[in-house]
């Protein structure tokens, strides 16, 4: 049987769909659903059942991948092992947010550099963090968004909470109005975030005031840790993921205004395309990233 086949028929199978498997692949539409007819016809059964959206694998096909994917994935190893060998590293590929994975996973990887891991690490937002890696382009991800469908698999890997901060000056001059609510909180201080639609002020206006913040972002910035030295500097409050800002409240550099019974929280996960932890490099990264995460 040819192991070309086999192999489009696997990247079909994960994609729940010929078209996103022709983009995985490099190929054309047509030349994929060839492929798939040359298999069936080989096979003398139908594989795959064709629907509005995609495809189902019928009870052969599951089979067929059942038993096929682990072998092709192995090959796929021993192909990138040789390479990685001449250079005496084995490389993977990484990708996720600046922030969480700059201060949290790469010091969580670094004991595996010493054990012969190469790093290359990319960042995005969750939309292309999980085209990259259903593309190949990333071995492994963390993302805030959680992936629907077959290709790629995913696991919880941590919680981060949200912190409305701002400098101590403007909390020194807020006093009781910061038990008003969230109005008033506006009406005095100019608001920091990372984008036009305030999207960490708005997620925890509506958990913390069940409400719209009415308020434009005085400072933009799509990074966190320049929307934390930002309002650090007294330009005006910011929510903020504890595990960043922690130290700036220690140190009281920056103030927590709220204390809420229920803060917002944020889930990242941990997201490889299907099959993949079978692969050594994979597997041990994931393992000791979900291992550190306990503490997070």
């Amino acid at each position: 049987m040819d192991l070309a086949l086999l192999r489009t028929f696997v990247t079909v199978h994960r994609a729940g769909s010929f078209t996103r498997a022709a983009a995985l692949l490099g190929l054309s539409q047509p030349a994929v659903t060839g492929q798939i007819r040359t298999l069936e016809r080989q096979l003398g059964r139908p594989l795959f059942l064709r629907q509005a959206r995609g495809v189902t694998p019928t009870t052969i096909g599951d089979e067929l991948a059942h038993r096929a994917a682990p072998h092709l994935d192995a090959l796929v190893e021993i192909a990138g092992a040789g390479l990685d060998e001449e250079a005496g590293t084995r490389t993977l590929h990484l990708a996720g947010p600046p922030e969480f994975t700059a201060l949290r996973a790469l010091p969580a990887l670094s004991p595996l550099i010493s054990q012969g891991l190469a790093l290359r690490v990319s960042f995005g937002t969750a939309e292309e963090i999980l085209d990259g890696l259903a593309a190949g382009h990333h071995d492994l991800a963390i993302t805030t968004a959680q992936p629907r469908g077959g290709l790629l698999t995913s696991a919880p890997l941590c919680d981060e909470e949200h912190v409305l901060v701002a400098a101590p000056r403007w909390a020194a001059r807020l006093g009781p109005d910061v038990l008003r609510g969230g109005d008033v909180l506006l009406e005095q201080l100019p608001v920091v975030d990372v984008h036009e639609s305030l999207p960490l002020i708005s997620r925890y206006w509506a958990t913390v005031f069940e409400s719209r913040p009415a308020a434009a972002g005085a400072v933009i910035a799509p990074d966190l840790r320049a929307v934390l030295e930002t309002a650090a500097s007294g330009a005006g409050l910011a929510v903020l993921p504890r595990y960043l800002c922690a130290e700036a409240l220690e140190r009281g550099r920056l103030i927590a205004l709220l204390d809420p019974p229920m803060p917002p929280l944020r889930t990242y996960f941990l997201v490889v395309r299907t099959g993949t932890l079978t692969l050594p490099p994979i597997a041990r990264a994931h393992e000791w990233l979900m291992r550190a995460a306990v503490d997070w």
